[in-house]
């Protein structure tokens, strides 16, 4: 059940936060040199930011601790589960394109869910930085952030790993694929 006031109960958080401790400590080639203490400080004085964490584990992110902003003072999170999260899959780019779409409309547009969930979308940057962390999106694509140019023409681009390659490919906004999901970043 989606809780309106973005914050989770005291047990769903001691929950979370076990689970987030389990993957960082099982997954410490991502986040070199950084302390979980630390990591949990700025979480637990930050609810909302739990519960956005909460929603990418609950869609099937996994999301774990990539990168410390020393200029920000803030933890950087990505969606790590091996293949798009699951429950944010077959959606179209945006809200415009969701519009667009007259017959077998996607439930929702990956830039959607990512507002609703209190995340960014990846840029390619981004997801390029996450695949040097491991093998990820071999079966499936996820959507990124699409410069304006391109989404002002209608496309939207999303990438992959194939042949050990990442690779950046375009789609109309419009479309879906049951393979096709995103990856969400969220700064802490």
């Amino acid at each position: 059940m989606k809780n309106s006031k973005k914050k989770l109960s005291s047990e769903e958080s001691k929950e979370l936060l076990k689970a987030l401790k389990t993957r960082f400590e099982k997954n410490m080639q991502r986040h070199k040199g950084i302390e979980w203490a630390k990591v949990q400080t700025k979480l637990e004085a930050n609810s909302e930011k739990i519960w956005s964490l909460n929603e990418m584990e609950l869609s099937g992110g996994e999301p774990d601790v990539v990168g410390y902003d020393k200029k920000t003072n803030e933890f950087i999170f990505y969606d790590c589960s091996e293949e798009s999260p699951k429950g944010r899959r077959s959606t179209c780019y945006d809200h415009e394109a969701l519009n667009s779409r007259k017959e077998h409309k996607p439930k929702n547009s990956a830039l959607n869910m990512a507002v609703e969930m209190g995340i960014e979308i990846l840029t390619e940057e981004e997801y390029r930085e996450l695949q040097k962390l491991g093998s990820f999106d071999l079966k499936t694509s996820s959507w990124i952030k699409t410069p304006a140019t391109i989404r002002e023409l209608g496309g939207a681009i999303f990438c992959d790993r194939r042949f050990n390659t990442v690779f950046v490919y375009h789609n109309g906004a419009e479309s879906y694929y049951a393979v096709r999901g995103f990856r969400g970043k969220l700064l802490v």
